[in-house]
């Protein structure tokens, strides 16, 4: 089954939907002739793993014109599907081989069970709860299911600011709601005790966003909170620069943009250099896919804990200051482990969560 490729496609394409259709093509020979379980396992991470060629073709897409996109997203899809079914079906058949099989050596060690992993997403927010924890932070919980003073009110933002159209929810018949960020479980300690607070909540968070690679309305988020007297800006960038240096490398670097928050005053975005290029912008001369050849990488937003948040808890607004910062875990673990579409992230398809961990 060949590839027809449209006449106006320019030569460098063409060659690629040609290298496409001999990659299926040598996967399907290749796989149908697997002589056993442990041969086909590594067919299926040459021809269909994380680091496979095919992938690599996929993952260099978004490089390519408007009219050239379909044309090799079309031609790598359907390899990839047919290479998937070449995987499933020879499986099967050397399944079903083996347990037909008249001969039966008793003197075989057993098979090794499989043993489950991590999946990205929860590895990823263990070793950020680690690193917090190690900087004097405390790990606090709170409900999915809140309501409106606790996600909106008491964050400063009240019923009319505008700044809730960008955190629509889901709402329930009894008047509560989805929470769209975690802090509402800062709020919820700062209710319960005095300063100091050293805390850092995390969890699922949920916005009525439109789904695709890059949003989705079900999130996972951590952010921290400190306060207490003489909190100051230059600890919030230590505590980052701290972070980013633990999980992205001892050479990162920290750079903050100017932003609006209702609960923050001054807010941020905070930026961490690009690992991937080392802050230059390119790599090899070529335009860095990561930070889109910028030498940053967006991680979230952060700032000084506004007062009318600190009133609205009963805490004393002249004598204590903080911090806060928050930031997608999805986010950092798609630039970790190079995910380059968020909704993988809850696929079921086990495929997905075997490519990572031991």
């Amino acid at each position: 089954m060949g590839i027809n490729v449209p006449a106006f496609v320019a030569a460098e394409i063409e060659i690629m939907v040609r290298e496409i259709d001999d990659l299926r093509q040598e996967a399907i020979a290749a796989i149908g002739a697997a002589a056993d379980l442990k041969s086909l396992e590594e067919l299926r991470v040459h021809f269909a793993g994380r680091r496979s060629r095919l992938r690599e073709i996929l993952s260099s897409i978004g490089k390519l014109s408007a009219e050239e996109r379909p044309i090799i997203g079309s031609a790598a899809g359907k390899a990839q599907r047919v290479i998937d079914n070449a995987l499933e079906q020879r499986q099967a058949a050397l399944e079903a081989l083996s347990e037909s099989s008249d001969s039966f050596d008793i003197t075989l060690p057993g098979r090794r069970p499989h043993i489950g992993r991590k999946h990205p997403l929860t590895a990823m927010t263990d070793e950020l709860v680690d690193v917090l924890r190690s900087m004097g932070f405390s790990v606090a919980d709170g409900p999915e299911v809140d309501d409106e003073f606790h996600n909106f009110d008491a964050l400063n933002t009240p019923a009319d600011h505008p700044a809730r159209d960008e955190h629509d929810t889901f709402y329930l018949d009894d008047g509560n709601l989805l929470r769209t960020h975690t802090s509402t479980v800062q709020i919820r300690v700062m209710q319960q005790q005095p300063p100091p607070i050293r805390v850092i909540s995390q969890g699922r968070c949920y916005r009525k966003e439109t789904v695709d690679a890059t949003h989705h309305m079900v999130f996972h988020q951590i952010e921290g909170l400190y306060v207490d007297e003489g909190v100051s800006l230059a600890e919030l960038k230590g505590t980052l620069t701290t972070l980013g240096r633990r999980i992205m490398g001892d050479r990162t670097e920290i750079r903050f943009r100017p932003h609006f928050f209702p609960f923050t005053e001054p807010s941020v975005e905070f930026d961490f250099s690009c690992t991937i290029c080392a802050g230059e912008g390119q790599i090899q001369g070529s335009r860095c896919r990561v930070c889109k050849g910028t030498g940053w990488i967006e991680i979230g937003g952060a700032g000084m804990v506004d007062p009318n948040v600190f009133r609205a808890v009963d805490y004393d607004a002249e004598k204590y200051t903080g911090f806060a910062f928050g930031f997608g875990i999805e986010r950092v673990a798609m630039i970790r482990y190079g995910i380059d579409d968020i909704r993988l992230f809850l696929d079921s398809d086990l495929r997905f969560t075997r490519q990572f961990g031991g």
